[in-house]
């Protein structure tokens, strides 16, 4: 039986729909210029059929997208190679970035001695919440880095150490908000997906401070991370190590002692460069 008195809905707010409607062209659009610099980067330089045919983005758009991005520096034209490379402008702003992100030298000799003493590739990566950047690896033939892991890596935090030391420094609700556009997905057999599973292992990073991750990432390889913290305790910053499962046995607590004492240093380290600065 349908109901006596029907619910009648809100007008519709004219203004607030055009906005959406604005607010996710302008999405579209930086992400479109995002792709096209990010396959002249990958490329070294490429014409824009090339761009076009290798992102899907309408020639048209291409032209329009690449001028735009020579107009403010992030591209340059080689016209005579009728080609788009990269402009100087970027250059300034990854400059930036890694005065940002920069590493004393007696921090880098922290991790380089933790990978000696540890036979194990070692990591230090800069944290910005729940997501991180690895900024100084430590490794060798005989024990080399995980893969992608190097400078920049910082996708899927749900199954890395680092990510999950991030993620574990927000409360429920801001991790449910921050995993909602970034919904975990299976690596391998063991990545934990499963919501209240992530909690539990998230929980148990906060109680025992170091993250564990278990063939989570890579099959076959095992990764442990310590927080780096500032004065007041907000994480800044985490050191971490990586090796084949079969290394860790009979010296899993040699390794947490390594790891606690070189991300103590760490800290010591940052804390006095921030002091002088």
């Amino acid at each position: 039986m349908p109901d006596a008195h029907p619910i009648s809905q809100p007008p519709v707010d004219l203004g607030s729909a055009q906005d959406a409607v604005d607010s996710e062209a302008r999405g579209s659009l930086i992400q479109r210029a995002v792709t096209v610099l990010e396959h002249v980067a990958e490329a070294g330089g490429a014409s824009a059929r090339d761009i076009a045919e290798a992102t899907a983005i309408p020639l048209p758009s291409v032209y329009r997208i690449a001028q735009e991005l020579v107009q403010v520096g992030y591209l340059i034209h080689l016209r005579e190679e009728k080609r788009f490379a990269l402009g100087y402008k970027l250059h300034t702003l990854g400059a930036r970035l890694h005065e940002d992100l920069g590493v004393p030298r007696e921090l880098k000799q922290e991790i380089a001695r933790l990978h000696t003493d540890t036979k194990m590739a070692a990591y230090l990566a800069i944290h910005r919440g729940a997501d991180f950047v690895v900024v100084f690896v430590a490794d060798s033939p005989a024990c080399p880095r995980l893969e992608p892991m190097d400078f920049g890596f910082h996708e899927t935090p749900h199954a890395t150490a680092f990510g999950k030391l991030g993620l574990s420094e927000y409360t429920p609700e801001q991790r449910r908000s921050y995993l909602e556009p970034h919904q975990p997905h299976r690596l391998t057999p063991s990545t934990i997906t499963d919501p209240s599973e992530l909690e539990s292992a998230l929980a148990q990073i906060t109680d025992e401070g170091i993250a564990w991750e278990h063939e989570e990432f890579q099959v076959g390889t095992t990764c442990a991370a310590v927080p780096i913290r500032a004065d007041d305790g907000l994480l800044i910053g985490s050191v971490a190590v990586s090796a084949p499962v079969a290394w860790y046995a009979g010296q899993q607590r040699h390794i947490e002692h390594r790891l606690r004492a070189t991300a103590s240093r760490a800290g010591r380290i940052y804390r006095l460069g921030n002091r002088h600065a």
